[in-house]
């Protein structure tokens, strides 16, 4: 079944709204086929989530032309999230689609369908929030369409959407080992750190937690910039006055955790 005819299934639908790649297109596709008054945008706003990009779900759910509800989520309060398990990704799904619902009843759409980015490339990865979605009933159209990352990239071209080449930035507990505790202030310094690297022109880029050290990995076609010193040395005293010690740039760069290469998928 097409994503269109996917979409006209519902009265309206509730977009669970991250402002990547995939939920821009998704909700780009929903105002199209159903009309801006039959969608509604969802964003939930933690430590996790970067001002940056909490500025970027703004101003691109204006440009689409969508109501667009923000609203703070409770994730940090709860140790199943903070702990950093295997399953975190479940708890904090669990949570956004919770929170989902209720906004859906206090603005009297919870007759739609409340629907989520997940597409074909996903399955390819360990993704516990999947779990959430198909207990919380959420629907995955892209998934369903058979829609993968390369085809809503080339679509979101095709459509002028902003987000078409934008590099994949997964919320920022995805810097966090395995059980190493997640904290506000410890989400901060990671932030602080990768405002540097953004401000500096990277693209790709992820400051890996590791206590008092930092790991740098910046994209496979960023890694020449490395081998100027001047740099590297503004990075190093910004991102320790982040709060880190230690400073590592990782020379083989960025990699996606699914292929292991240096592409823009993943966390």
């Amino acid at each position: 079944m097409t994503l269109e005819a996917i979409l006209q299934q519902w009265p309206g639908v509730a977009v669970a709204f991250s402002g990547g790649v995939d939920s821009t297109f998704l909700l780009a596709r929903a105002v199209d086929v159903l009309g801006a008054e039959r969608v509604i945008a969802i964003t939930a706003l933690s430590p996790t989530l970067s001002g940056h990009e909490r500025q970027q779900c703004q101003q691109l759910a204006q440009g689409i032309g969508v109501r667009h509800v923000l609203r703070h989520s409770g994730e940090m309060d709860n140790p199943l999230f903070t702990n950093n398990g295997p399953d975190r990704c479940y708890h904090c799904k669990d949570g956004l689609f919770t929170l989902c619902r209720a906004i859906m009843r206090e603005y009297q759409c919870d007759s739609w369908q409340l629907v989520y980015g997940a597409n074909q490339d996903d399955l390819l990865d360990h993704r516990p929030g999947m779990e959430a979605a198909r207990r919380h009933g959420v629907r995955a159209p892209l998934l369903e369409s058979g829609l993968g990352k390369a085809d809503i990239r080339r679509l979101s071209q095709q459509m002028g959407l902003p987000t078409a080449e934008k590099p994949a930035l997964a919320c920022l507990s995805s810097r966090f080992p395995s059980f190493t505790l997640i904290t506000q202030q410890r989400l901060h310094q990671v932030e602080q750190a990768e405002t540097l690297l953004r401000h500096e022109g990277f693209r790709v880029y992820r400051v890996r937690y590791h206590g008092t050290r930092a790991r740098i990995e910046v994209g496979a076609d960023e890694l020449w910039r490395l081998s100027d010193a001047s740099l590297c040395s503004r990075l190093t005293d910004g991102i320790r006055a982040a709060g880190f010690a230690e400073v590592e740039f990782d020379p083989s760069g960025y990699r996606d955790p699914v292929t292991k290469n240096g592409n823009l998928r993943g966390a």
